[in-house]
């Protein structure tokens, strides 16, 4: 992150305070047309380093929603133009639409592989940005997730979701386990290695929580990559849906009770747990914080069929959200606080993906005809949203912005993924 203050800084005053800041909110926003050349390189290390890098810095720009990434084969300049603005004949990038261009030069040095981004107005020929940094000359992938995070940086004022994680439910044979990726999904390791194991969120420090039936019975367990997991609620009933509060100090889950499942909240480590529902013979799962901390969204049968309710973090002042369909579940809390997606199952009996916003308690329909789409979980910034969804025959995880469009499936092998969320690196 120093590399990149450090080229930021270098910039001209008056070049930060010209450059184009895109508005990603409003009825007014359109994608950016950006082109964006095939990577410069300046030695053999380069070279070998640029397929591997390209992949993911281009998936990373089409997937943001906040960029038109257009079509190479339209490009009409030289391809052994320069990256230094004296360098690029201007007029040929305008030809093919593109309002802005982007050039990635790369060299690697023993094990360290250098990248230099500069970012250009093609109507003016002006340099907005110049970003370079250093990696692993092994991990070409983490170096364009960087660079395209710092691009998204200078365009919108605010953190990109490329640097951040995912985890989910990986399912082959009869057995379900849970791993950690990027946010991609690739660069993926197993966190559990057979047996059921259900329902993983991301919590504080790099830990993840899952329900496991590892000892029969299924118990919530906490686990951090390369360490032993460590069980966490434990009673002989079942525990499921952890998910941790926005400072990481506390917990909620939903506790199978006889015929009822109420929600606890107890410490991060499962200290002191606390019922905060009550509902004889009512199931209530699924919990999801606010941003803030302060209230908790949750599914509820409690008015015949099961709907989003959201309630205060201590459980006072429970309040339906959702009236509309017979079957709505799995809520997941913007990090911008006024949304939460649900999925629901439609008349067709088919399950698509919804947002409902807090205050005003407006329907939006996200997904439609194209398979089931389940289990949305919203990125970091509250942009994007990563989803299960059966278009193409097996599940699949994909992502799209929060309102829909951009729909695009993770650049991951077939196997897929099941029950996917999403938080900030550790």
């Amino acid at each position: 992150m120093k590399a990149l203050l450090v080229s930021l800084l270098l910039l001209p005053i008056a070049a930060l305070a010209q450059a184009p800041v895109i508005q990603i909110s409003g009825a007014n926003f359109r994608p950016l047309p950006l082109a964006v050349a095939a990577p410069l390189t300046v030695d053999e290390g380069g070279k070998k380093a640029a397929s591997d890098f390209d992949e993911p810095f281009l998936f990373d720009l089409r997937a943001s929603g906040i960029f038109q990434v257009l079509d190479r084969s339209s490009f009409t300049a030289d391809s052994k133009e320069g990256i230094t603005a004296g360098s690029i004949n201007f007029s040929r990038w305008a030809d093919v639409g593109a309002e802005s261009l982007v050039k990635v030069q790369l060299g690697a040095q023993g094990g360290t592989l250098r990248g230099e981004l500069r970012l250009f107005n093609v109507g003016t020929g002006r340099e907005d940005l110049k970003v370079s940094h250093d990696g692993p000359a092994s991990e070409p992938r983490q170096l364009a997730h960087f660079l395209a995070d710092a691009l998204y940086r200078h365009l919108t004022r605010e953190p990109s979701p490329f640097l951040s994680r995912i985890t989910f439910v990986r399912k082959t044979g009869s057995n379900r386990d849970v791993w950690v990726a990027d946010w991609d999904g690739n660069n993926g390791r197993a966190l559990t290695n057979g047996g059921i194991n259900l329902l993983p969120a991301l919590g504080p420090g790099g830990a993840v929580g899952y329900t496991s039936y590892r000892k029969g019975r299924p118990d919530l367990y906490v686990q951090k990559p390369g360490e032993e997991a460590r069980a966490i609620v434990q009673n002989g009933q079942m525990a499921t849906g952890i998910a941790w509060s926005p400072d990481g100090k506390r917990i909620a889950y939903a506790l199978a009770e006889g015929e009822s499942t109420q929600l606890y909240l107890a410490n991060a480590d499962g200290s002191n747990p606390k019922a905060i529902t009550d509902t004889p013979y009512g199931i209530n799962s699924s919990p999801a914080w606010s941003p803030d901390g302060k209230r908790i969204a949750f599914v509820s049968n409690r008015g015949g069929s099961p709907q989003i309710y959201v309630m205060s973090a201590d459980g006072s002042n429970p309040r339906r959200l959702t009236f509309q369909g017979n079957y709505n579940q799995t809520p997941d809390w913007s990090p911008r606080g006024d949304l939460i997606a649900f999925t629901a199952r439609d008349e067709r009996n088919a399950f698509d993906l919804f947002t409902v916003n807090v205050d005003s308690g407006k329907i939006t329909r996200l997904t439609q005809d194209q398979g089931n789409n389940e289990e949305p979980t919203f990125s970091p910034n509250g942009r994007l949203l990563l989803f299960t969804s059966t278009r193409d025959g097996a599940p699949r995880l994909y992502v799209m912005t929060a309102d829909g469009n951009n729909q695009i499936a993770l650049p991951m092998d077939k196997a897929g993924g099941l029950t996917p969320d999403w938080a900030p690196a550790p």
